[in-house]
């Protein structure tokens, strides 16, 4: 698990200095650059989503996922994870802020839903290479700076979804090593980018929308696409 433990880590950086630079950056500044960001996020969302190779199989996982992410409420408790680390750590950081929560889950959801993430851990957990999750350690230790400066200290605590996440899908990876063709990483990477989107329009305040109860259908869509040759 090297490297999601310095991926880890990588945002941890990232986000002090991101607080460093938030007490010069003026607001409008951040929210334009966070706004940006949002773009960005949308495109990479869209080149992941297009590498499907059967739209069928995201869509089934999506509806089927969404059945079972909002049976167990994810978004429901990993919001109230966010409101309890506003209510702890808020007025320690800057009286009256109340956006830790709001950083903490968008964050998490950035750097856990993205090809990189499944696709790296999957890798290091299969051969022990970690090329792609120190990659993607650079890479989120970047947006960590920008993302802390317009979102503040709740980026930061988005280093253990990354340590919870990422590792369980390294320490997975060698039970399913069998099954893991590049067709079903190729539909799981489809289905990621659509919810990756998703978080652009959250980030944007476009629509409320309750996607972490979205992210069973990665897995889903993933046994979906290793049973449907027979079915």
């Amino acid at each position: 698990m090297k490297g999601t433990i310095v991926n880890a880590a990588a945002v941890l950086v990232g986000s002090g200095l991101g607080l460093a630079l938030k007490r010069g950056i003026p607001e409008k500044y951040q929210s334009t650059v966070m706004h940006g960001m949002a773009l960005a996020v949308g495109i990479i969302g869209l080149q992941m989503a297009f590498k499907t190779e059967n739209i069928l199989v995201v869509i089934l996982g999506l509806a089927a996922g969404a059945v079972i992410g909002e049976s167990l409420n994810i978004d429901g408790y990993l919001n109230k994870i966010g409101e309890w680390l506003s209510a702890k750590f808020g007025s320690q950081n800057n009286p009256g802020e109340n956006n830790i929560g709001r950083g903490f889950v968008t964050s998490s959801l950035v750097y856990c839903i993205g090809a990189m993430a499944v696709v790296g851990s999957i890798q290091e957990g299969l051969t022990g290479d970690t090329s792609t999750l120190y990659a993607k350690s650079l890479i989120d230790g970047i947006v960590a700076i920008v993302f802390t400066a317009s979102m503040g200290i709740g980026v930061a605590f988005s280093s253990v979804s990354i340590f919870v996440y990422q590792g369980l899908i390294t320490l997975l990876a060698g039970f399913f090593s069998a099954v893991l063709s590049d067709s079903i990483i190729k539909e799981m990477t489809a289905t990621g980018g659509i919810l990756i989107v998703g978080v652009s329009i959250l980030m944007l305040e476009l629509k409320k929308i309750r996607l972490a109860n979205l992210l069973p259908a990665i897995p889903v869509a993933a046994a979906i696409a290793y049973f449907w040759p027979t079915m």
